[in-house]
Order: structure tokens, then C-alpha cells, then sequence
């Protein structure tokens, strides 16, 4: 299906996300879509899916045929589908019902034919998903897929994926790939959003390129990532070197901690982790990582060994008492477990602080807000609610809320959803607040080059086994993914082998 925007606009109060864009794109086409956080990437595929709508004059096109798109049924009527960033499912029910929501036909409909209808398209891109599971015990990867089926069975011919590639393993971005290659093979339009150069120069046809809500450029293999950098800001963006840490007192003593779930066991991990120190978590998605971080949180009580908090014994206590000590933990999952959907930033930052009295002080909760958007450049106001954020500046509100005083930072996918140059800025606040407070940080990231590029030490997962602590320094990529797949154990040890 070729798809034609035309002199898109909109506003959101004061804030113009997209400035008069026109962009065309052929059918059996993979299209990027690049840009900062906040260039109006996911506002212009939410119109194009019907979930906002754009400002008058502007006109959506069709295989040539002009359509009016008031909601998500309108684009899936018309065959637009989009996955979204986090995606749109029900954890608690089973997969087989996710993959009925939103198909029409009434209240029962054939379940053996929709089965088979499931297992059929599953079958078709190698999915390995059972209809009977439950969608909270697959991965985001897995999530993805699902929904990708989803929309393929409710008829969608052009599929729209915001930023999906933030959160999930490398094998499953590498089956991910494979699957919208063939899909536009098949004579399907892919629109493909991202900030990660990587992943568009690897897959898309073209780029179109968004900068402050305007289509900027639009640039075709071989790609320059100079010139896409460029495009993006206006100016070249580079890493900088790797700042090693000044290490203080002891903040983190793991002594013999063993960890289980119903899947996993990890035995015997020992780690002293100094003020000041960043240590990386590395590991294909589900190898032990998240359990091992939210242990450290208080979210997940040890079977066995000791954990203790500048020197105070804290195993087996609850979360609050972690927090209490100056632990803060910052989730993947947003808007599920770190931001309230329906509150304010104001809302957030007031619950976030000690309380001061009986009665809340909202002006003072505001001038607090107001700081907190200016230090971490949020694109919002005190009184945007967390959900009308990109993924982008939500991350940033939820690295806002940090406590003061800190002593230890558990991060899952801390830059998940951002840009370069906002990924840079996050780090050097982070690192700024850790010498300020004597803390360190612990965080898990499915990119490897970040891993490397901030880790001090890092620590390597795999089917529940946990290396020895690793000098960042001294470890390629490629021999960080060796060891996540499973390879090169004996040479650099392992903590519970």
C-alpha cells in the first residue's frame, strides 16, 4: 500500500510536534523514520494510526484514495496497523485472547479456527508462541511478535513499529528484522521509527529524518552516518572517551547470595561494589540480570548468602527499608511500574519527595517541577500527564525522580528510547549525582556499546550462571557477545560455576 502525508500539522497547546510535514512512501518499502527525542517521530505515526489526530488541513492518502483516520479501528479499517514502543496487551490474559482484542464478529467467536488462524502465522515467521501462555511470562520480544501477528490477522498492510528495538535481545532484534524483510518482500509498507543509526542504516530503503517537528531530510543507502547525526541536530554528536570512576568506601557487599525463581536459579555471587562505581549487567533477556538487580532493590529476597548496604545487614528486608537507606530503582517498564498513568510531572515529583507536613504544597511542588523539566530538558509542563510524554522524555522523568540522599542507583534500561545526545547528557547527570551523593550505580542494558562505554566493571549472565566482575577496559564487543551467548566461560571465570 503506498502511503502519502500531506501538510501534517500539530499543536499541543504551546508545542508544534509537527510543522507542515509531507512524506511519501511506496508500497514494499522499509521506511526510517530518525530523529532526537521529541522531533515529532511517534506524533506523526499516532495520526497516521489514529490515535491523535492532526490539525486541520492536512490530508492522509491512501494506494491514492484521501481517508479521514479518527481512531485505531478507523486506521485497522483502512489496513494501518502500529506496534507501539511498549506494547498494547494484557498481561494477565492468555495470548490466544490478546490476539482476538479488537477483531470484529462478534461476541464467540470460533475459537479452533482462530487458533489455527494463530499458529498458522506464528508457523509462517518462526515464532515460537504458545497460544495457551500468558503474555506477563513472555519476553518484550516475544510481546512484539504477538502483536505483529495480531495485526497481520486484523488486516493491516502497512505496519508502523515506534522504536522497537529498545528492550529486546540481539537475537531478537535479529529475528525481528527478518520478519519485516519479508514482509515488505511480500509487498507490505514498512515505517520503521528510531533514533538508533545502527538499525536504520541495517534495514530501511530510505530515511526521513526529523528535527523540532520538521522533516529535515530524506536520504537513501549508503547511508552516512556523519550526515544522519547531522541531520538529527544540527551538529556532530560523539561519544567522548570513557571516564574511569574515583572509588570511595563500600556502598554494595554481596556475600554468597544465592537467587531463584521458577525458571531460574543463580548460586553463590560475591560483589563489592565501591562509591562512585558503575557496574554493567549483560546478558540476552530472562539469563538472571533482572532478578540479580531487583534483589539488590529489596524486590527479590536472596535463598541463600548475605547482602549488606554500607555495612548494615539487610537481608531479607523489604524494599522500603532499601529505599530508606538511599536505594532507588528505576524499572524498564514505565508506565507500568515507574510513572502513574492520569498524574501530572507535578503529581510525580511531589510523591517522590519526603513529606513535610499534613497538607500538600503544590506551588512548592510546582517550582519543583519546573526545576526538575529544566534540569533533565523534559519536553513537557508541570501539569503534562506522564502518559501524553514521548518514551523518551518519560525516561528522563523517571531519572528526574531520583531521591536525594542517594547511596546505590539500580537502572533497568536507563536510555532505553533515547537519542544520542540526550543518552551523554542522562549519563553525565547520573555520574554527576553519584559523586555528589557517594553512590554507585548498577544497571542492566541490552546495548553493548553502552555497557562498555559506562561500566567500570560489568557483569556477565547466562542461563543463571554469573561471571567473575569484568574490567570493562580491557573487554571487546565482541567478546562481551561471546559471552553472552554462552562462550568463552573458563577464560574470564565464572562466580558460581
Amino acid at each position: 500500500m503506498n502511503v502519502e502525508l500531506k501538510n501534517i500539522h500539530k499543536h499541543f497547546g504551546k508545542t508544534y510536534a509537527n510543522k507542515g510535514i509531507d512524506l511519501t512512501v511506496q508500497s514494499g518499502t522499509i521506511q526510517g523514520i530518525l530523529g532526537e527525542n521529541g522531533a515529532g517521530k511517534s506524533t506523526l505515526m499516532k495520526i497516521l494510526s489514529g490515535f491523535i489526530q492532526a490539525d486541520p488541513g492536512g490530508e492522509i492518502i491512501l494506494d491514492g484514495k484521501s481517508v479521514v483516520i479518527n481512531s485505531p479501528a478507523d486506521a485497522i479499517h483502512v489496513g494501518v496497523g502500529m506496534l507501539h514502543q511498549d506494547p498494547l496487551d494484557f498481561p494477565p490474559m492468555r495470548v490466544l485472547d490478546n490476539f482476538l482484542l479488537g477483531r470484529s464478529g462478534g461476541l464467540f467467536p470460533n475459537r479452533t479456527s482462530v487458533r489455527q488462524d494463530f499458529l498458522n502465522l506464528a508457523r509462517q515467521f518462526d515464532f515460537s508462541l504458545d497460544p495457551d501462555n500468558y503474555v506477563d511470562a513472555l519476553t518484550v520480544g516475544e510481546r512484539q511478535q504477538l502483536e505483529i501477528i495480531r495485526l497481520l490477522w486484523m488486516g493491516a498492510r502497512v505496519l508502523i513499529l515506534d522504536e522497537p528495538t529498545t528492550g529486546i535481545s540481539a537475537s531478537q532484534k535479529q529475528k525481528l528484522f527478518a520478519t519485516l524483510k519479508k514482509l515488505a518482500e511480500q509487498g507490505m509498507t514498512i515505517i520503521f521509527v528510531s533514533h538508533k543509526l545502527e538499525d536504520v542504516e541495517f534495514l530501511c530503503n530510505q530515511v526521513a529524518v526529523l528535527r523540532a517537528g520538521e522533516l529535515v531530510g530524506m536520504t537513501k543507502p549508503p547511508f552516512e552516518t556523519s550526515t544522519l547525526v547531522e541531520l538529527m541536530f544540527g551538529k556532530v554528536v560523539t561519544l567522548g572517551d570513557r571516564q574511569p570512576a574515583k572509588t570511595g568506601d563500600t556502598v554494595l557487599s554481596l556475600q554468597n547470595v544465592s537467587l531463584e525463581d521458577v525458571r531460574l536459579k543463580i548460586k553463590n555471587v560475591n560483589l563489592d561494589l565501591r562509591a562512585g562505581e558503575v557496574i554493567g549487567l549483560a546478558g540476552l533477556e530472562g539469563s538472571g540480570q533482572g532478578m540479580f538487580i531487583r534483589a539488590c532493590a529489596g524486590l527479590v529476597r536472596p535463598v541463600g548468602g548475605k547482602v549488606f548496604l554500607k555495612g548494615r545487614d539487610l537481608t531479607g528486608k523489604a524494599y522500603h527499608a532499601f529505599k530508606h537507606q538511599g536505594v532507588n530503582f528505576l524499572p524498564a517498564s514505565r508506565l507500568e511500574e515507574g510513572l502513574v498513568p492520569g498524574l501530572s510531572l507535578t503529581d510525580h515529583f511531589i510523591l517522590a519527595e519526603e513529606p513535610t507536613g499534613v497538607f500538600i504544597d503544590r506551588v512548592a511542588g510546582q517550582r519543583l517541577a519546573e526545576d526538575r523539566i529544566k534540569s533533565f530538558n523534559i519536553r513537557g509542563t508541570p501539569t503534562s500527564t506522564v502518559e501524553s510524554l514521548s518514551g523518551g522524555n518519560q525516561q528522563r522523568a523517571e531519572l528526574a525522580l531520583l531521591q536525594s540522599p542517594l547511596s546505590l542507583v539500580l537502572l533497568e534500561h536507563p536510555t532505553r528510547g533515547l537519542d544520542i545526545e540526550s543518552v551523554i547528557y542522562i549519563w553525565s547527570k547520573l555520574k554527576d549525582r553519584c559523586k555528589q551523593d557517594g553512590a554507585a550505580i548498577i544497571f542492566i542494558s541490552s546495548d553493548l556499546e553502552e555497557v562498555l562505554q559506562y561500566s567500570d566493571r560489568l557483569l556477565v549472565f547466562f542461563s543463571g550462571k554469573v561471571s567473575e566482575p569484568i574490567d570493562a577496559a580491557t573487554i571487546s564487543v565482541e567478546q562481551l557477545g561471546q559471552l553472552i551467548g554462552g562462550k568463552g566461560w573458563t577464560q574470564k571465570g565464572d562466580a558460581n560455576a
